[in-house]
């Protein structure tokens, strides 16, 4: 009986003491977390209706007042024919299908093909970024990218090649 007790008391203090350990690897972690310049921000942006959904990191790079948030809005812009749109999507999702005579510069592939870009469009070109939708933020980080190299008239269309494509506007 008194083994018994002994045994019940240990495992009580064993899981106490996982329990206070645990507890202080959440906690530092919380504090690394929050002193991390790449660190998860604990209240993201979940709801697509207002804008592209992300995790509102601290190095977030979705800047919502460059945003398009409406299709019908951006085949206005395309139908007027002032404007570059810019694939930010990989090359399968590219070749897969595209806006028709959207310029292929994939975000991941950026710093390869932004000299033949910069050749070929004027900094003072209105751009238009798209990739796969809300949950995407490759058109977010393009733009930004544009931005650095002296680019000022970039926005983000939002909601993408698969929105576009749905509501049967031209494609390739």
């Amino acid at each position: 009986m008194a083994g018994s007790v002994k045994n019940n008391i240990s495992t009580k203090n064993t899981i106490m003491e996982a329990c206070i350990l645990v507890g202080i690897a959440v906690f530092f972690a919380f504090i690394i977390n929050a002193l991390s310049p790449n660190g998860i921000a604990l209240i993201g942006k979940w709801d697509k209706e207002s804008g592209v959904v992300h995790a509102d990191a601290k190095n977030s790079v979705v800047k919502h007042e460059l945003e398009i948030g409406d299709v019908k809005l951006a085949k206005k812009i395309y139908d007027a024919d002032k404007s570059i749109f810019v694939d930010a999507r990989s090359e399968d999702d590219y070749n897969d299908g595209h806006i028709k005579g959207a310029v292929f510069l994939p975000v991941h592939r950026f710093d390869q093909l932004i000299d033949g870009f910069k050749n070929k469009y004027s900094s003072e070109a209105t751009i238009i970024t798209y990739c796969s939708g809300r949950t995407c933020e490759d058109s977010h980080q393009l733009a930004q990218l544009l931005f650095s190299h002296g680019y000022f008239n970039v926005s983000v269309f939002i909601d993408g090649y698969p929105d576009w494509k749905e509501e049967g506007y031209p494609i390739e």
